[in-house]
């Protein structure tokens, strides 16, 4: 029986999505401008990375071309004269938003069908009632923050404060999200986290997807850094997805990294963690020994996001990708002759783009099986055919949304 592994590059988009001007993204292209820059001297950081991007073994397995296909446009460092190995191209989305649940469960054969609450770009953002009843319930002095923000900058902003009054700093974006840093040693982690569940009941009525938990290190003196305890709450999709299919079917489901909690530990089987993309690769590959016939491993490698979109940091995003690129070969050789890889994305993250946000683009979806010959799979309506097509692969029932490239 076959098995499948579906490897999520968090953030790394191929080119503005058709309705991305809705989201103030037209324009954005996460991969073509990181490549751009890079050919320009704009992508090189001393002891780094220098010159153009080099990602050979994804080119192979048709990248550039899914990325040409998006945009009408080749990413210099994607050039290949070998033949394409696997199928390829890229999916549009379905969902509304461009938020990090949406996209993993639209991957999985559920696109949100609703739009999820946010909050303003007011200061406070957070209506008043909501604060207090958080506070109240945790027994907290107060808290800092209540504004959109990068985390790493508001931790450097309001990190000395947070540790001298016991406040945590509540934060938010133009993702659906409520976010609380705070120290992990003088806070307590374990605080932390009970916080956290506090305020993911309170945020339920406000339909807000996900709290997600920020413990942050260091001193004023040294400066603050955020580890990698994080631990995002969410709330579980409201439909059926593959991973609820073969979990009824008693199927093998591995979540390496962040996938247990995006949906909210529901049908996703081992859970599997490592600190930063090398490790979960490593892990992805650890595990794939033990995966059994029929079952899914789904990882999401989430510095491409975390790390470098969001920072707005293109060196790091291409040495990221480049790092990436050469474990390419070693996933590829852990497969047997009758499994399927899927590497794909589940929105944008333009450093090049104004602000710190995701980005509203298509996503690349590149297809691996040994047996398989190259062959493009065109422009797809949904990231749910991706789960479709994954159905067809491990035999059990399709999602109600997707139609399988397969």
């Amino acid at each position: 029986m076959p098995r499948a592994f579906l490897i999520v590059l968090d953030s790394v988009g191929v080119g503005a999505s058709q309705d991305a001007a809705a989201y103030g993204d037209d324009g954005s292209d996460t991969l073509g401008h990181i490549a751009e820059a890079c050919s320009t001297g704009r992508g090189d950081r001393e002891g780094l990375r220098a010159g153009p991007l080099r990602l050979p073994n994804l080119a192979t397995l048709g990248l550039g071309a899914a990325a040409h296909a998006s945009t009408g446009r080749l990413p210099r460092g994607l050039e290949t004269s070998a033949p394409l190995r696997g199928l390829w191209g890229y999916a549009a989305e379905r969902s509304k938003g461009k938020d990090t649940p949406s996209g993993h469960w639209e991957i999985a054969g559920y696109p949100v069908p609703f739009d999820w609450g946010y909050f303003p770009q007011t200061v406070p953002c957070f209506p008043p009632e909501l604060i207090e009843a958080i506070v109240e319930e945790a027994s907290l002095p107060g808290v800092l923050g209540q504004k959109h923000a990068s985390g790493t900058e508001i931790i450097a902003e309001l990190g000395a404060e947070s540790v001298a009054t016991g406040k945590p700093i509540v934060y938010t974006s133009v993702d659906s999200v409520l976010q609380i840093a705070a120290h992990e040693e003088a806070f307590g982690l374990g605080r932390l986290l009970e916080l956290c569940m506090i305020a993911r009941r309170h945020v339920d009525t406000l339909n807000i997807g996900r709290v997600i938990a920020r413990p942050f290190v260091g001193s004023a003196t040294a400066g603050f850094e955020r580890t990698g305890n994080r631990r995002d709450f969410a709330v579980p999709p409201p439909g059926e997805t593959l991973l609820d299919t073969l979990a009824r079917e008693g199927r093998a489901v591995v979540s390496v990294g962040k996938i247990g909690d995006i949906f909210a530990h529901r049908s996703t089987g081992t859970i599997v963690k490592g600190g930063g993309n090398m490790a979960l690769v490593d892990k992805t590959v650890e595990a794939a020994g033990g995966l059994p016939d029929g079952g899914l491993l789904f990882a999401n490698l989430v510095d491409f996001d975390s790390l470098f979109g969001h920072r707005r940091d293109i060196p790091g995003y291409a040495a990221a990708l480049e790092d990436f690129d050469a474990r390419v070969p070693e996933l590829l050789r852990m497969l047997r002759p009758d499994d399927l890889l899927v590497i794909t994305a589940d929105h944008g993250c333009d450093p090049s783009w104004r602000g710190s946000d995701h980005t509203r683009e298509h996503v690349p979806v590149l297809v691996f099986t040994p047996s398989a010959e190259g062959r493009p799979i065109g422009r797809r309506e949904t990231f749910a055919d991706i789960a479709a097509s994954l159905a067809r692969h491990l035999d059990v029932a399709p999602p109600l949304a997707g139609r399988s490239f397969l």
